[in-house]
């Protein structure tokens, strides 16, 4: 998915980091990126956006955010 279609952000509001999980079960962020995505800039979401779209593509998934 490209950076333009992108939704604001990778949640799909089946957070686990809520319940003490490290990784989200949901997106697959961590709970700090959870924690800090709204004040994170453009270029460490990038980041995040780039790894994230990896993990899930490295499991031959698509990403849950896609799936909406």
């Amino acid at each position: 998915m490209s950076q333009t279609t992108r939704p604001d952000t990778p949640c799909i509001a089946v957070c686990s980091t809520a319940l003490g999980d490290d990784i989200c079960r949901g997106c697959g962020r961590t709970m700090q990126e959870v924690a800090m995505w709204v004040m994170l800039g453009d270029a460490e979401k990038e980041a995040i956006w780039q790894r994230l779209e990896a993990h899930w593509a490295a499991r031959g998934q698509t990403p849950p955010w896609e799936r909406r």
